[in-house]
């Protein structure tokens, strides 16, 4: 796998595509678009995704039909994939949904803040990206594993830090 992983948005309406492609941008990720299930499982076999966006209600191959395909192909299945439906709630899809083992599950209109976030989370957290060997990517990436717990020690010292009172604060 590459450093340049990308994220795979798909939508039948060039429209929501292009509004998603325009709330996920700013995180510097490479993007990867397309407009049905077919392309979104022939980006996906072709390599290089890290984290997939996809519109359950499409012709032809929908968008659940694509995570079953992915949760079921050994090079596919660790790609994370929020689902995304203009159908509203929908009890028994999202039991599918979750399941499939997918990473969420969000209702159009979409928050565009909350897309950003998730998507920003999963691509930081794929494990196609811990596993392969990277550069630093978009928006610096976490720290590797084995590095954690010193940075933890640098942040919390255990000496105890104390703060001195402004002349007009009240006593303790």
């Amino acid at each position: 796998m590459s450093a340049d992983m990308k994220v795979l948005l798909v939508d039948d309406h060039e429209d929501n595509l292009f509004a998603m492609e325009s709330i996920l941008a700013p995180l510097g990720y490479p993007l990867e678009l397309a407009t049905s299930g077919d392309a979104a499982l022939k980006a996906a076999l072709h390599g290089g995704i890290a984290v997939a966006v996809l519109d359950v209600v499409m012709p032809g191959v929908s968008g659940l039909d694509v995570a079953r395909y992915l949760s079921r192909l050994t090079q596919t299945q660790l790609i994370p994939v929020i689902l995304v439906t203009g159908m509203g709630q929908d009890s028994e899809l999202a039991a599918q949904a979750l399941h499939l083992g997918v990473a969420d599950y969000l209702i159009k209109p979409l928050d565009p803040w909350a897309l950003r976030i998730k998507v920003q989370y999963l691509y930081r957290a794929s494990p196609l990206l811990t596993a392969a060997p990277r550069q630093r990517g978009p928006r610096n990436h976490p720290a590797e594993p084995a590095q954690l717990p010193a940075r933890r020690r640098q942040l919390h010292p255990p000496e105890t830090v104390r703060v001195p009172r402004r002349p007009d604060e009240p006593p303790r």
